[in-house]
């Protein structure tokens, strides 16, 4: 017998394009209060503009009426310090894919929140045993019973972007994860409209482990000479019938993003064939991280 999500408040950390839209369907699908917080104002506001403008887009084409959206966007609110997310029953972290700063984060909800908050991380690529780990309280240890809840409501939710539109969750547990927080946290990605997947607590996780090489070798064919950009993305559009290239691809989800994840995969399996192409370090470290800077292994305006 399925178990229900039981959240009756959620929230979000980061108002990015992920953490937004996490919010969204929050919202919209699941129907719950979502409280959302980001460190940067500038964030915030540009986070909440992108949501008005996706509810209007919905409602000018008639997936919502002008109440529901209203309703929906009601139930965002803003607040300023992770302490304020007290009341929430499920808090789902998106900020960048960076260890030190998910392990930061969730120190401070574990020691913040009640025992009972599950404690999400929307990571594609990090270890979940590794985070769930942060989370035991300082001078207890993993066999402690403090220690052990701690780590127990800690979970993998990885949405896919953009989220509003894609159909997936991946579900990822923990070593640590308890099989109540699993089920809730499946019962919850099903409220806000998705489909779910499961896999185990390695580097990549599947979408990712299989993804990022994928993108990295067509960097590095690039990097060869051994076909121009846009033979490498038409041969993959046209002759394996893919949305859009690995490279345009690559500038859609960020150079940066793609350089985290392919270089967290590389140091957790120590396996030489999933070392990151030059050409994609070199481009990141001139900043230029694709679509959203302007300019990746293709140009676009910044609107």
């Amino acid at each position: 017998m399925s178990i229900a999500h039981g959240v009756r408040k959620a929230a979000v950390i980061g108002a990015g394009q992920m953490g937004l839209g996490i919010a969204f369907v929050s919202a919209v699908h699941a129907k719950v209060p979502v409280l959302l917080y980001d460190k940067s104002p500038a964030q915030i506001k540009s986070g909440l503009g992108l949501m008005d403008k996706i509810l209007a887009k919905d409602v000018s084409k008639g997936k919502l009426t002008s109440e529901a959206a209203k309703e929906a966007r009601d139930r965002v609110t803003v607040v300023d310090e992770l302490k304020h997310f007290q009341g929430a029953d499920l808090v789902i972290e998106a900020v960048a894919e960076n260890f030190a700063v998910k392990e930061a984060i969730f120190r401070t909800l574990s020691s913040e929140l009640s025992p009972t908050t599950i404690l999400a991380s929307n990571t594609s690529s990090i270890s979940l045993t590794k985070i769930a780990a942060s989370t035991i309280p300082q001078g207890k240890t993993a066999n402690d019973p403090e220690g052990k809840a701690s780590a127990s409501r800690v979970v993998g939710l990885h949405f896919f972007n953009p989220v509003p539109v894609m159909k997936l969750v991946e579900l990822i547990a923990a070593t640590q994860t308890s099989q109540e927080t699993l089920e809730r946290a499946r019962a919850y990605a099903i409220a806000c409209g998705k489909e779910v997947t499961y896999s185990k607590d390695v580097p990549g996780f599947v979408a990712n482990g299989l993804l990022m090489p994928f993108i990295n070798e067509a960097i590095m064919m690039l990097e060869r000479g051994v076909a121009t950009r846009e033979d490498i993305d038409k041969t993959l559009k046209l002759g394996m019938n893919h949305p859009m290239g690995p490279l345009q691809l690559a500038d859609f989800i960020g150079l940066d993003t793609c350089l985290a994840i392919q270089q967290t995969i590389y140091h957790g399996t120590g396996d030489s064939k999933y070392r990151p192409s030059v050409l994609l370090e070199r481009m990141v470290d001139a900043q230029w991280y694709g679509k959203k800077s302007g300019k990746g292994f293709y140009e676009y305006s910044k609107e």
